[in-house]
């Protein structure tokens, strides 16, 4: 998905997937021609990375920075496959074919895991290794009916004449949120000497009208039974059931989003719970392992209501894939790609307008 949406004029000289299956979807989808390797990162070496990129994009997984995981961080054994990339990144570089712009994307949980040690460690790499950084949190929501913040930590070589106009002297109260001020407050000031506050300018949010991206009759999936509906409604707390009851009386077909929860219950027990929204947006996407739930869609029209999981081409909607993007044919293959990917316009608003110049500044810096 980030090769979608970086564009056409982006060459794509190495990609690499340790899933089998998300890498057939790759093959479906991008007509590969050698790039693609499916192996663990840790295995890789730097001689099967060919020519000189101008950007690397890492998406190393996040169970373990993420509020579901457990905590681990970097020296989790998933989100800890960030340092065999950064080693493939090193040796690039000693290789004398040092990539000018990378690109961290990851869960917002990045910037505070293990009380912000893990997002001061990749600061370090990177400034090790002569490289400006700049996080920013770019929300889904600016593009499409999601609601899924992620973090992106885009690096630069600090040889490279950057754009005046791709720099502020000021944060961005739409891109900088408070994570982000509190994570620059946690750096001593050499470090903050090379932190860079991106310019980008803002997406207008769009109006967002769910009800477009989903299906009445989907074929793929079926309706829940009366009990298995009733029984979503038995697990929703007061505030919830009455957000059902208002949209009863709106006399005409509501669509809305529904999440199961783990939630502090009497006595201190958690509980499961159903937690709905109707204001046309979908909670975050999740992938359907490690005790996370799926999403589901509501349906009321007055006195009916119905519930039945989300499909995953409604899902690849979420994420800003065309209906011609071919999916797995099984549901959780398919579910768990699309939960696991970027949001294509996200990364499409990123590249128009800061990639683009970045790369262009990096092809006169070395006088290509």
């Amino acid at each position: 998905m980030a090769r979608i949406g970086l564009g056409q004029d982006w060459r794509c000289l190495f990609a690499n997937e340790w899933c089998e299956k998300k890498a057939e979807t790759y093959r479906i989808n991008h007509k590969p021609n050698g790039e693609l390797v499916v192996e663990d990162v840790a295995k890789l070496t730097s001689q099967q990375i060919p020519g000189e990129a101008l950007l690397s994009w890492a998406s190393f997984p996040c169970q373990d920075l993420s509020l579901a995981g457990n905590g681990k961080g970097l020296g989790g054994k998933r989100s800890g496959t960030f340092w065999p990339f950064w080693s493939l990144m090193s040796d690039l570089s000693d290789d004398g074919r040092p990539v000018p712009i990378i690109v961290l994307e990851n869960v917002v949980g990045a910037l505070t895991s293990n009380q912000g040690r893990d997002f001061q460690a990749i600061v370090d790499a990177l400034i090790t290794r002569g490289y400006l950084f700049g996080p920013i949190v770019m929300n889904a929501v600016n593009f499409v009916p999601q609601s899924r913040p992620r973090l992106f930590i885009i690096a630069v070589k600090s040889n490279i004449s950057i754009d005046k106009n791709l720099i502020s002297q000021e944060p961005s109260t739409t891109w900088h949120t408070r994570s982000i001020f509190r994570a620059y407050d946690s750096l001593n000031s050499s470090r903050k000497q090379y932190w860079v506050w991106w310019n980008i300018p803002t997406a207008e949010i769009p109006k967002h009208n769910l009800s477009t991206i989903i299906e009445e009759e989907p074929s793929d999936v079926r309706w829940h039974t009366k009990e298995e509906t009733n029984r979503l409604l038995g697990m929703m707390t007061e505030s919830n059931l009455n957000k059902v009851k208002e949209s009863q009386k709106l006399k005409q077909k509501v669509v809305g989003t529904l999440y199961k929860r783990s939630r502090p219950g009497e006595n201190g027990k958690r509980i499961q719970r159903a937690e709905v929204r109707f204001d046309q947006i979908s909670g975050c996407l999740r992938t359907p392992v490690g005790g996370s739930s799926r999403q589901i869609i509501i349906f009321v029209n007055q006195k009916e209501i119905k519930t039945r999981l989300m499909t995953p081409r409604e899902a690849a909607r979420l994420m800003g894939l065309r209906d011609s993007y071919k999916l797995p044919k099984k549901y959780n293959e398919a579910y768990h790609l699309v939960g696991d990917g970027l949001v294509v316009p996200v990364v499409s608003w990123l590249e128009k307008h800061l990639l683009r110049s970045l790369a262009h500044s990096s092809l006169k810096s070395m006088g290509k």
